[in-house]
Order: structure tokens, then sequence, then C-alpha cells
């Protein structure tokens, strides 16, 4: 499954808004799974978007015939769109659906990870950091996803309040990050807690 994030600053919010209700007829697409995402909180007016697709081939094909298409009506509502492709690896929740009709908010977390440390930061997303996401209160689900640059990973988390996203307290996070030993492996990380926008799933 390929997992596709746009991030964007929107400089035209009614315009943008109205721009996503095209993406409506992304459902027709063959390979297309599900599109949602929200305002970042991290800065203002910075928009997120994840979508899902069956295979990278189907999405490249959709990119070739339909996309242009449909985001035509956003044009100029939006400056410095970085879009990046990871490939999923494995669930941060068992059972992982890409969905977001359930979701009030998202966390993402892009990190870059030092040469010869991959796998190792896989083995401890898996073995250290998914059980205690798993075992949070209110996390529905999540995926961990590398981009074809092996060292570049996704890890994104599916919430179903803020309250609960707010109760994974950072003395926790510094424990697990300990075990974990996350600073031999990251060499950088970034993110966003996301508030999803409903009008935006697909």
């Amino acid at each position: 499954m390929l997992v596709r994030w746009m991030r964007c600053s929107v400089v035209d919010r009614d315009r943008f808004e109205r721009g996503q209700r095209k993406w409506a007829g992304l459902p027709g697409e063959p390979g297309f799974r599900s599109q949602g995402g929200g305002w970042g909180r991290g800065a203002p007016d910075t928009a997120h978007l994840f979508g899902f697709w069956e295979s990278r081939a189907l999405y490249d094909s959709f990119m070739a015939r339909s996309h242009d298409r449909l985001a035509a009506s956003q044009g100029g509502s939006f400056r410095d769109a970085e879009v990046r492709l990871f490939e999923y690896r494995f669930d941060v929740k068992l059972g992982f659906e890409p969905r977001f009709d359930d979701t009030d908010v998202l966390r993402v977390a892009h990190c870059l990870v030092r040469e010869d440390r991959g796998e190792h930061f896989a083995h401890m997303q898996a073995k250290v950091w998914n059980p205690a996401m798993a075992g949070s209160p209110g996390m529905l689900r999540g995926v961990f996803a590398a981009a074809e640059r092996v060292r570049e990973f996704l890890v994104l988390s599916m919430w179903d309040s803020a309250a609960e996203r707010a109760k994974y307290r950072r003395d926790r996070i510094e424990r697990l990050a300990l075990r974990a030993q996350i600073g031999a492996d990251i060499e950088g990380i970034a993110g966003d807690v996301i508030d999803v926008e409903p009008r935006w799933t697909v």
C-alpha cells in the first residue's frame, strides 16, 4: 500500500476548501483507498492531506490521467506544497484500515534515520513504540511506512480525541525514547498534530 502525504501553506482558505470538494471523485479511480486530513497545529494555515493507494503503479496512473483535472480548482489557494510518498511497512496498532470517519486527531512524525540504522529504527518502532501507542486509550490505529530512500520513515497515528492524544505524555515519551535508543537512530524528526477536517474525507 502506498501512503501519500501532502503538506502546504494555504493562502486562500475559502478557495482551498471549495477545491477539496472536487476530490469526491477519487473513489472511482483504480487503486484508490481513501484520503483525509486537516489543519496542523504547528503553523497557521498549514494543511496536511494523506492519501492511500493500493500500489505505486496505480497511483502513478492516476497522476498521469486525472490528477490535474481534480486539482485545478485549488490552483492559487496554497503555496510551498510538499508531496512525499511512502510504502506501507506495518501497522502501528493491529488491524489498520485507511479510514478517517471516526478520527478526531492525527499525529504525524517524519523521521530521517542515520546511515545503517534503518532496520534498527524499524525494529524499535515495532517492539517499543507500537505497544505503547497501541495501549494508549483513544489511539485507534496507525501505520509505519518507509520512503524509497531507506533512511526516511513516516509514522501516522489516528486518535479519537485531542484529549486522549494529550494523555500520551512527554515524560512517557522520554522513557520510551531511551529504551528505543532513539538518539543513536535519528538524525532529524519533524511532525505535527492535525485536527481532522471531516469535509476533506473521501
